[in-house]
């Protein structure tokens, strides 16, 4: 048996999020069709994370267990042959057999994207959050500090899930400009659910004064959703980077 780790991009806007679901296509379906045409099994496929409808990867892994010896280049050109325009595999490689895409993660990278102008970005429409009001980014920068380290962090995790351990090590978070465009970029051992889109929500009511400023390491501590911030939309969201010990991301 063999085991394959696949690194897809995605553009979420097309798909219902990476888990089959009954009332939509999502990408995990697109994937197995793609792989039982080739293959003529639909083999199981493992992602690393559930990207939620919307949101979109630059940089999603998955593995395959397949018994099928095609070369894992002439596998990654005939997918992407009939995947669609909306899924690019970057790369196909072969890992131990234990190789498991979530639960061997070391780290994830998020990035969430503001198109931050008065006037609306017509290309950015599924790609970007328009926030109008000019946003401080060196400001919000100090304040998102507060997430970084070892936290519970309840509070920044949607109700309705399952999850017991809410405990995540984050390992950085910066804010920055180029332009117009305000870019959230968070790197941790694991994420709640929504939880960057909510940790962006709380810093955009942080600028908005609708939370004071300062207060983060309290709304941390409170473990208590109600005290954090709106949960951003799922278009700014990006998977950036997906590290593993063993196996580093494509092109570093």
């Amino acid at each position: 048996m063999r085991n394959l780790l696949l690194r897809l991009m995605y553009d979420g806007a097309s798909f219902h999020g990476w888990q089959v679901q009954p009332n939509g296509i999502t990408v995990q379906e697109a994937l197995q069709d793609a792989v039982e045409q080739i293959l003529g099994v639909r083999e199981n496929v493992t992602g690393c994370s559930r990207t939620d409808a919307g949101v979109h990867a630059n940089d999603f892994c998955c593995n395959i267990r397949t018994e099928n010896p095609i070369d894992c280049y002439r596998f990654q050109g005939a997918l992407n042959a009939v995947l669609p325009d909306s899924i690019c595999v970057k790369s196909v490689e072969e890992v131990d057999c234990d190789f498991h895409a979530r639960y061997d993660c070391v780290t994830k990278q998020y990035v969430y994207r503001v198109w931050n102008a008065s006037y609306k970005n017509p290309f950015l429409t599924s790609y970007a959050w328009h926030y109008k009001n000019k946003l401080d980014e060196v400001f919000l920068n100090e304040q998102a500090q507060a997430f970084v380290g070892k936290h519970d962090f309840k509070g920044f995790c949607s109700t309705g899930s399952t999850v017991e351990d809410t405990v995540r090590n984050v390992k950085s978070f910066s804010v920055s400009r180029n332009g117009e465009e305000v870019t959230f970029t968070v790197e941790a051992d694991g994420f709640l659910y929504n939880m960057v889109r909510i940790m962006v929500g709380t810093l955009i009511e942080i600028s908005e004064n609708k939370i004071e400023k300062d207060k983060l390491n309290d709304i941390i501590d409170s473990k208590d959703r109600k005290l954090a911030g709106r949960t951003a939309p799922p278009q700014g969201l990006y998977l950036n980077r997906v590290n593993y010990g063993r196996y580093q991301c494509a092109g570093e």
